[in-house]
């Protein structure tokens, strides 16, 4: 009795939270329709006129298909459905992912994404575009591409063994004549070339009030995150310390209220899977070896932190896959959360994940991801919700 009871109670709280999210809830729509191409890795950007503009990458693939490219869709202000969609950039032969879209505090629009060279993610180059006349219909005019080079210097290597082995001891090897995880890293930490390729972006940087830029990034080869900093509104970057720990990629940055700045990361280490965090005291420049919190993390983490100084985490934050996207809010700084689901596929078959979310000057939250409900059915799905409105 006393377990059919406490399901039952489970299942009514479920209920009560679904409801109260889907409530908040005001707008809800596909970016184009679904498709069989592979579409994934959004990124919305609100424009001065009231302008959506969204980026994806698209192609037969990922990092081994050369046909995949970075394309977009605009949304007028006042319109109900989105542009037919555009191309955004295009590396010939060389597959193109990641996209990542924002302002700079003059103004100017800034596409980062990755090449992915050699179809290995850790060979990845770092490309921009940028743009002061992007408000006309279709793509934006650009202006300047170049590459984003950063050469992190024998520091990355002292910060990596030292946060190393600051971390819990870690029982993870192969044999008594195999190096164990934590050797291997710090010895590729050594090495210029590998520690100078292979960033790759995810998520949208954190521009300080005196227009510091925090790009984050992330690498496959090291399992771990950097920042990429710019102190000129982006025309130069140069390497943060690396964010390290064992497996904390695709770093989501915020601003505490006490200054310091807040990294949630995906989980690509070892189990149980779940968001790490890290913090920093000057602005990014360097970051506490990361811990793991007791939010569950299968692929994807975005944060942000609303204007009335809530904190609003999107992501997928189950144990077994992509088939709930949960966005949580908390009025404690992530110290506690509410919970309630943005997708939630009951039959566990469908991906929705790689959120992007921003908040427009009227309060609303923005958000899109990839939105995969079956197989050969993939597109990006918008949805717009009233913080208000949440529990």
């Amino acid at each position: 009795m006393k377990k059919i009871i406490l399901t039952l109670v489970t299942a009514l709280a479920f209920s009560v939270s679904l409801l109260a999210q889907e409530s908040a809830v005001i707008k809800q729509m596909l970016v184009f329709p679904h498709q069989e191409k592979h579409v994934h890795g959004s990124s919305i950007v609100n424009l001065p006129n009231g302008d959506f503009l969204v980026a994806w990458f698209e192609g037969s693939g990922e990092r081994t298909a050369d046909d995949v490219r970075i394309m977009g869709a605009r949304l007028k202000k006042g319109d109900s459905k989105w542009s037919d969609p555009f191309l955004m950039a295009d590396t010939p032969n060389i597959p193109d992912c990641n996209p990542v879209l924002f302002l700079n505090a003059k103004g100017k629009l800034f596409l980062v994404w990755i090449a992915v060279q050699a179809n290995l993610w850790e060979q990845s180059i770092l490309r921009f575009k940028t743009s002061d006349s992007y408000l006309n219909a279709g793509a934006p005019v650009w202006e300047w591409q170049d590459n984003i080079l950063l050469k992190p210097d024998n520091r990355f290597a002292q910060e990596v063994e030292k946060k190393l082995k600051s971390l819990p001891e870690s029982k993870i090897g192969w044999a008594g004549y195999a190096p164990k995880y934590d050797e291997m890293i710090a010895e590729a930490s050594k090495d210029a070339p590998k520690r100078s390729i292979g960033w790759m972006t995810r998520i949208k940087p954190l521009l300080l009030e005196n227009g510091k830029i925090i790009l984050p990034l992330y690498s496959d080869g090291f399992n771990f995150s950097i920042t990429a900093i710019s102190d000129d509104d982006g025309a130069t970057w140069r390497p943060g310390l690396p964010i390290v720990g064992r497996g904390p990629i695709q770093p989501a940055i915020v601003k505490k209220k006490n200054g310091n700045l807040v990294a949630y990361m995906r989980d690509s280490g070892d189990e149980p899977t779940r968001v790490h965090v890290s913090e920093s005291a000057d602005n990014g420049e360097s970051w506490k070896a990361t811990e793991k919190t007791d939010i569950p993390n299968t692929a994807s983490v975005e944060l942000f932190v609303l204007k009335d100084g809530r904190w609003a985490f999107l992501g997928n934050d189950i144990d077994d896959g992509r088939y709930e996207l949960s966005l949580r809010i908390s009025d404690d700084e992530g110290k506690s959360w509410s919970r309630g689901w943005i997708e939630n596929d009951r039959t566990k078959e469908g991906g929705y994940s790689y959120p992007s979310l921003i908040q427009t000057p009227d309060g609303m939250l923005h958000m899109t991801y990839s939105h995969h409900p079956k197989k050969g059915k993939k597109s990006i799905k918008y949805v717009v919700v009233d913080p208000a409105r949440l529990p």
